[in-house]
């Protein structure tokens, strides 16, 4: 117990900070930029040689031929942090999640309109980043500081989606408490997290989400098992789910291990299947969730402030509650 004490006080700098005052203590604003795709504009006429049809006959819109516009976005972050608090910092799986999304963008459709929930949204860029064609987008995560900073960033950069008229929501979630999060009376809440509850509709609402976007939540086993654990209810709720999940792997030695390894990363491995394998799977032996790891080679780097590593990874993940057949 004295040792996760002594763990939970020492101080981390995420490697994106690498070049900040390294003594600035408090709030510090970073600016970060990327080509972003113009708004949709339902009412633009198309001319014969932007029209494709598919096979139904339905109107294909592809977003590859549209210019892009210029997008700058501030971020207020911490230089470092205790390990409780690494949300206040901005992480490099966070940026690699960052540039899916934005990839996702100029590629397809399947963002439009969508609701979506980030899991340990930690500074909020990549919901923020959603928020810009998303129907609804809820940033959660948990401890007042980092709540109170995610807003923050929200404010600082509601230009990027205020045309949207995007709903964006900052929501604690413990993963701890599981799902769905309690809207009651609690006597241990501080005042100031109220403004951060759920409404049951909100809880409703955020159900309905079709993708969920998580980045650097896996560093330690007991993390990973919570967060897991939430998946598991809140993936078989309200409409099918699929999560896009970045993660970095750090290298440390272990003194239980007598080895180096990469904490939390063997743990989130031992959750995930792939989808060979659960073809053959008995019905018995659901559910699962089904892992596919996503190739960054295919993902260009759109935001510059960052040096990309092979360490970062970027997975899709399912949930198959029921029919082994996928």
């Amino acid at each position: 117990m004295e040792d996760n004490c002594r763990r939970d006080q020492e101080e981390v700098m995420s490697e994106v900070h690498l070049g900040c005052p390294p003594n600035l203590h408090g709030s510090h604003l970073s600016h970060f930029s990327f080509p972003f795709p113009p708004p949709s504009n339902e009412g633009t006429l198309l001319n014969a040689r932007e029209i494709t049809l598919d096979e139904d006959g339905d109107l294909v819109l592809d977003r590859q031929s549209k210019p892009s516009s210029k997008c700058r976005m501030t971020i207020q972050h911490n230089i470092t942090s205790t390990i409780p608090s690494v949300g206040l910092q901005v992480w490099r799986a966070e940026l690699v999640l960052a540039d899916f999304v934005l990839h996702t963008l100029f590629t397809m459709n399947i963002l439009d309109g969508i609701i979506a929930l980030e899991l340990g949204a930690g500074t909020g860029l990549v919901g923020i980043l959603l928020a810009r064609v998303a129907k609804t987008v809820f940033l959660t995560d948990h401890g007042d500081d980092i709540l109170n900073n995610c807003a923050m960033n929200v404010h600082l950069n509601a230009e990027i989606f205020e045309n949207h008229q995007t709903s964006v929501y900052v929501r604690q979630l413990d993963w701890n408490k599981s799902w769905p999060p309690s809207d009651g009376p609690d006597e241990l809440r501080s005042q100031e997290s109220y403004k951060f509850s759920w409404t049951p509709s909100e809880v409703e609402e955020a159900e309905k989400a079709s993708l969920l976007f998580a980045a650097d939540v896996i560093y330690s086993d007991d993390l990973t098992d919570a967060l897991f654990n939430t998946l598991k209810i809140l993936m078989a709720q309200g409409s099918t789910k699929v999560l896009y999940l970045a993660l970095e792997k750090r290298y440390n030695f272990s003194l239980d291990d007598l080895d180096v390894i990469a904490n939390g990363y063997s743990r989130f491995q031992s959750y995930l299947r792939d989808a060979e394998e659960c073809r053959h799977l008995e019905n018995g032996l659901l559910p699962r969730f089904v892992g596919k790891q996503i190739d960054l080679a295919d993902i260009p780097q759109y935001v510059r402030e960052y040096d990309r590593q092979e360490s970062v990874e970027i997975w899709q993940i399912k949930y198959l509650s029921s029919d082994p057949a996928y």
